[in-house]
């Protein structure tokens, strides 16, 4: 039988483990409009990642603002219902549905529901406040 290491066998180094509470996150307003709280950003913490990652909620009947960003977006819908708007088209989203946003499009999106629409945002590469245009 194989020994497997116990906590103790091993020697502290540098902390590999990197969690961060959705929690402990200040909640801001975005440019857009709607309530975000960044969990992830390679400029605000020592992290190997090249994308951003935050938490969004749209509260009922609310509509972002129109806006662009220079670089590609992904949208996880957690909870809620809305509908996504992306140039001309548009799509009724809902809990597990991911949607890719290319770089350089007209996107917002629309709380239809009678309950918070809540979203995790991922940009990549991360988010920068000179990539985004408000219109």
């Amino acid at each position: 039988m194989i020994a497997l290491p116990t906590p103790k066998d091993f020697t502290p180094q540098k902390k590999d483990m990197f969690i961060k509470k959705l929690t402990d996150c200040e909640e801001f307003t975005a440019g857009d409009g709607s309530q975000l709280r960044e969990l992830l950003h390679p400029d605000k913490a020592d992290i190997a990642i090249r994308y951003s990652l935050a938490h969004a909620i749209v509260k009922p009947g609310q509509t972002t603002m129109l806006h662009c960003l220079k670089t590609p977006e992904v949208y996880y819908i957690m909870e809620g219902e809305g509908i996504m708007y992306i140039n001309e088209e548009s799509s009724k989203v809902h809990p597990g549905a991911a949607i890719y946003i290319p770089p350089g499009s007209r996107q917002y999106i629309h709380n239809s529901g009678k309950t918070d629409l809540v979203f995790l945002c991922i940009v990549d590469p991360a988010w920068r406040r000179e990539d985004e245009e408000i219109m």
